[in-house]
């Protein structure tokens, strides 16, 4: 069966949209993954280490039969490819990739919780998120995620949009 997973990408160094560019394409080329949409991309104010660059964030929709484990590392084999430090706490990025839904599930182990822990919380995931699917529920809390994104709108504010998944994957510029 294949799982439906919602991922948040964010990059505040360099290039920021080439980051997210090619983490897109490197999830796609994941075996067993099939990235079915892409938000726009958002323009947001740092959250937590407030003293560096904008960010760039962004929420990919995939569908995949691989378990949440195996996306988590999937996701930083990205990340290191894409050559993330991490040195600061919150700190600056070429890419961040988080998972915040694995279909309806809710689980926490050592290295990973699903629904993300602060992902009701945060303007920057819910907003790309409700713009990939409205009607979605947090499993945790029960509460719609379109209703918590409508009061964590401050310093979010939309970048660039595009048109499906290969318009953002092959845009240049």
């Amino acid at each position: 069966m294949m799982n439906p997973v919602f991922i948040s990408l964010g990059s505040n160094i360099g290039n920021r949209l080439e980051f997210l560019q090619q983490a897109v394409r490197l999830l796609q080329q994941v075996e067993g993954v099939n990235v079915v949409k892409v938000s726009s991309v958002y323009e947001t104010d740092p959250v937590g280490y407030e003293d560096q660059a904008a960010f760039l964030n962004m929420v990919v929709e995939i569908e995949t039969l691989c378990s949440p484990h195996e996306i988590l590392k999937k996701c930083n084999e990205i990340e290191a490819q894409l050559g993330r430090t991490r040195e600061i706490h919150w700190g600056p990025r070429t890419v961040d990739l988080d998972i915040l839904l694995y279909n309806k599930e809710n689980m926490k182990t050592e290295d990973l919780i699903i629904p993300h822990p602060r992902m009701m919380e945060r303007g920057f995931v819910l907003i790309p998120l409700v713009e990939l699917q409205a009607d979605l529920v947090d499993p945790q809390s029960k509460q719609l995620i379109a209703d918590a994104a409508q009061v964590q709108k401050e310093g979010v504010h939309l970048w660039r949009t595009f048109d499906g998944v290969g318009a953002f994957v092959h845009f240049v510029g």
